[in-house]
């Protein structure tokens, strides 16, 4: 077998790629055929015979490509079996699949290559995949919401709750709209045997009745009790960060917060009329990011919504 090397960059990469939160055989696939198929000079492997090749055999061509780069020089395969056992402990896998991750990848030499200003789970790697950690792995938690304003803010109103998600492995994935979250629950109520946790808008009704037939027991969704996300925001963090943002604000203009029907058509209206660049809530919510400081930046839903994340979990 004729083998074009790799480089360093492209061995962490496809490392990094083997070791995400991602269903495991897609990404397996994916990265062992990218590189036999770029790497592996002689033979030739066309996509059509690995797309028919038995998953052992390209498990073994993957690994033998990867382990060009540093030679195994013994048959340490401890992390190996660490990958193995967590993948299946939050990922339902058939046999098929436990033959890609039945592999002999150096891990044991890689993780010497891996710098601290990493990503999260080449952190969690290289530490020797820990149970305790702060870098989100091993995920044990998913939560499903429909926007950025959640994904950027709920880390930070849950440590000021005592409660950080990266220490208690919670993966929080903004999905993009309440029927995207409705997708994302029914794939990963098939494959994960971790808890979900969704919160909706109010909006979504509908999607909730979508969602039942396919919620387990240890499943939890809350459906916000009005409006958006943003309507759960305390209006003296909405006035701190617009201060913050415009530094000089117009009181009465601001007055009109309070009792407001949709903080967001607020914070539209407000942006429109201070002359300011147009109302983007991922911009606004890093900006709120920036504010939030104790315990009067959470609104008591808010911290409802914190305390049932917290004691949502998988039965013994």
């Amino acid at each position: 077998m004729k083998i074009k090397p790799l480089t360093k960059e492209q061995l962490l990469i496809s490392i990094d790629r083997l070791t995400r939160f991602k269903e495991p055989e897609s990404k397996y696939l994916r990265v062992y055929k990218d590189l036999i198929t770029n790497h592996i000079i002689d033979p030739v492997l066309k996509k059509e015979t690995l797309d028919n090749m038995d998953y052992e055999e390209l498990t073994y061509l993957a690994e033998t490509v990867i382990n060009s780069y540093i030679p195994r020089e013994d048959d340490d395969l401890l992390l190996n079996q660490k990958l193995y056992d967590y993948e299946n402990s939050v990922f339902n896998i058939n046999e098929n699949c436990n033959k890609l991750l039945k592999n002999k990848i150096n891990y044991k030499q890689i993780i010497n290559l891996i710098s601290d200003d990493c990503a999260d789970n080449l952190k969690w790697l290289k530490i020797g995949l820990c149970e305790e950690n702060s870098y989100g792995f091993p995920v044990k938690k998913v939560i499903l919401c429909e926007g950025i304003t959640e994904e950027t803010l709920l880390p930070e109103f849950a440590k000021l709750c005592g409660y950080d998600f990266k220490q208690n492995g919670i993966n929080i994935i903004s999905a993009g709209g309440k029927n995207q979250v409705v997708k994302y629950f029914y794939k990963y109520a098939d494959i994960l045997k971790i808890p979900v946790f969704v919160l909706l808008d109010n909006d979504a009704g509908q999607n909730i009745e979508e969602i039942i037939p396919k919620k387990r027991d240890f499943d939890k969704i809350h459906l916000l009790k009005s409006g958006e996300f943003e309507d759960l925001l305390p209006d003296s963090l909405i006035i701190k960060t617009l201060d913050y943002l415009t530094k000089n604000i117009s009181i009465s203009h601001i007055e009109n917060l309070t009792g407001c029907h949709s903080k967001v058509k607020f914070l539209e209206e407000f942006f429109k009329h201070r002359g300011l660049h147009e109302f983007k809530k991922a911009e606004f919510a890093h900006a709120v990011k920036e504010n939030i400081t104790d315990k009067n930046d959470l609104s008591s839903e808010i911290e409802e919504i914190i305390k049932e994340i917290k004691g949502t979990k998988v039965p013994l």
